[in-house]
């Protein structure tokens, strides 16, 4: 597989809607942290979108260390044998009180988590990548966007 095409499979799989990714950081006592984490949108694969808490341990870390890296697979189960497919970005997180991109991205749906768009509780985390590798069976494909 060339680079090419490891870059729109890649792509298929993080433009998907409703993607959870994993989300890696670099934790208060110097060990690895993750957590699952919804998109909320994507520029292809270079920047990725995501609420989360002011209040939140994993914005504090992200104040301290901005370095990061996101996740998300699927698997090919029809095939045979089954596929597994990855998608590695590492990268820095901005994290982003702007009132103009927290009211582009506000949706009812978050009414549960903040009392609206400018909620001081309310940040985005706006995902910049530097590298990505992509797996596929047993093969690894590393590039930069």
């Amino acid at each position: 597989m060339d680079v090419n095409q490891a870059k729109q499979k890649a792509s298929n799989i993080v433009n998907q809607d409703g993607l959870i990714m994993m989300l890696g950081t670099n934790g208060a006592q110097g060990t690895p942290d993750i957590k699952a984490i919804m998109k909320f949108k994507n520029d292809g694969l270079n920047r990725f979108i995501f609420c989360s808490n002011t209040s939140a341990r994993r914005t504090k870390v992200l104040q301290n260390d901005n370095r990061a890296c996101l996740y998300a697979y699927e698997w090919d189960v029809k095939a045979n044998p089954i596929v597994c497919r990855g998608v590695m970005l590492s990268g820095k997180v901005e994290l982003s009180w702007d009132d103009d991109l927290r009211r582009s991205l506000w949706s009812d749906a978050l009414k549960i988590y903040y009392t609206g768009p400018t909620d001081p509780d309310f940040v985005v985390l706006q995902f910049i990548t530097e590298h990505v590798n992509y797996y596929e069976g047993f093969e690894n494909i590393n590039f930069e966007v």
